[in-house]
């Protein structure tokens, strides 16, 4: 911190366990992130090049490179994974991942239909060799999940290898956990919160006012994901209360008397 202030939450540091930022990359050129990286460095714990947009961006090894410079893990959107497996080309997909020198991945089943046992295999194939990251819960709105079987995915998942789960959100954050407004299933998070550890979820979150919601009910140190890169340092203030949306949930009562508003 750039100087001392009283009453600031404890963040956790890199490499983290939990805390994590988990920024969606949509197709920044190079240089712009390179100017990402320039603010936000020390903030994001996770990149994801979001859905298929490795496939037709430019400098794709070079900008894979840079964030690992950086100390940034990099993984492939889910949706990449999933067009892999649909067209039969799973051991491709793998031989992509060590070519493109990447040590995580992410395995979804957002967009197609694929049995859960087959869900899991692939991630217990993929943990021998990489870091799996699975997301749960559908990208179609009006998809709606039963909470029990939410927390029994995600806990298989876990059991099968992967390192955290995902909740599903999309990068518009109106399905999966959210209504289609973009306020959250307040009943299925806490029900999933009841049975799964929150430092194994990666909740994504990419409007500002479901990153309120997620910091005031676990606190400044939660994993959020689908973070636009322009984001990153604006969440940082929201979780450590220098933002008006958190400003008082880290102050102790005494010191904030009556001025709250």
């Amino acid at each position: 911190m750039n100087f001392e202030l009283p009453f600031i939450p404890e963040r956790t540091t890199r490499p983290r366990e939990n805390g994590m930022t988990m920024v969606m990359d949509k197709g920044l050129s190079l240089r712009e992130a390179e100017h990402f990286l320039e603010m936000s460095t020390h903030y994001t714990d996770l990149l994801k090049l979001g859905f298929g947009t490795s496939f037709v961006s430019n400098d794709l090894k070079a900008k894979i490179k840079l964030y690992h410079d950086h100390d940034i893990r990099v993984y492939l959107g889910g949706t990449l994974f999933e067009a892999f497996i649909v067209r039969g080309l799973f051991d491709e997909f793998r031989k992509l991942l060590s070519d493109l020198g990447l040590g995580m991945v992410e395995v979804s089943d957002g967009s197609i239909h694929l049995e859960h046992e087959d869900k899991l295999h692939y991630i217990s194939e993929l943990a021998k060799d990489f870091t799996v990251l699975s997301e749960v819960g559908s990208k179609e709105e009006g998809i709606l999940i039963a909470p029990g079987k939410w927390v029994k995915m995600m806990d298989t998942e876990l059991q099968a290898g992967s390192w955290k789960v995902i909740a599903e959100a999309r990068e518009s954050g109106n399905v999966g956990i959210y209504r289609p407004n973009g306020t959250a299933h307040v009943v299925l998070v806490n029900k999933i919160l009841a049975k799964v550890r929150p430092e194994d979820i990666i909740w994504e979150a990419p409007q500002k006012a479901q990153q309120v919601w997620f910091v005031k009910l676990i606190g400044a140190n939660v994993n959020l994901g689908n973070i636009a890169p322009n984001d990153v340092i604006p969440l940082e203030t929201l979780r450590i209360g220098l933002r008006g949306d958190t400003f008082f949930d880290f102050l102790p009562e005494e010191i904030v008397g009556d001025m709250r508003p």
